[in-house]
């Protein structure tokens, strides 16, 4: 694995960015890797834009922001969100798995703004990246018993790519320990589904 290994989380407000983020540190870290975290915001209520850095290494702790240009592997909950995580962060050995559900802000939902075409959102991923999976996590997540459990998919695929050379039976632990016990069945059904979507993912 490239040392360090440089994960970028990119979403809105309440998807689940920090959550995830604890999730992947932990796991990490359970397996022996020096792991900083750090986040940055764009407006503070939800729906704002939130990008989480995640640096995993063996050899040293590094600085919590990725530089720019120098992400390994984009994991996008929103599609916008990630198309902007992509061109701060990523270059053409880049890896993105991204949900293409998008989350419209409120200008568009207003009529005052325009939401990009999905289509074109996703061939400009490609245009910049090495490669570009695309995984209906809202839409696995429903079929889990919960569309807020996208963020939780989003894991179980990240977990099945295997960049990280985590078990999986790793990351089970860890939700185990950090998710609340009256959803912590629904969490887990919803990382393997995405762990199984994983093994057959869409790549663009």
């Amino acid at each position: 694995m490239k040392d360090p290994m440089n994960l970028v989380v990119a979403g809105v407000g309440g998807q689940g960015n920090i959550l995830i983020s604890e999730i992947l540190a932990k796991a990490a870290a359970a397996v022996g890797y020096k792991v900083t975290v750090g986040e940055s915001y764009g407006m503070s209520q939800r729906g704002g834009s939130v990008t989480s850095h995640i640096r995993l290494s063996r050899k040293a702790l590094y600085g919590p922001i990725i530089p720019a240009g120098c992400a390994d592997v984009i994991i996008g909950f929103e599609p916008v969100e990630t198309a902007r995580a992509a061109s701060d962060f990523g270059s053409h050995n880049v890896k993105i798995i991204v949900n293409p559900r998008p989350v419209y802000p409120v200008g568009v939902l207003m009529g005052k703004d325009n939401y990009p075409e999905i289509d074109i959102l996703l061939g400009k991923l490609k245009d910049i990246s090495e490669k570009v999976y695309y995984i209906e996590s809202t839409a696995i997540a429903s079929q889990a018993g919960n569309p807020v459990m996208q963020n939780i998919v989003m894991v179980g695929a990240l977990a099945g790519f295997n960049h990280l050379f985590i078990p999986k039976d790793t990351f089970v632990r860890i939700i185990c320990q950090v998710v609340p016990k009256k959803v912590l069945d629904l969490n887990k059904n919803a990382f393997n589904m995405g762990y199984d979507a994983a093994q057959k993912l869409n790549y663009i």
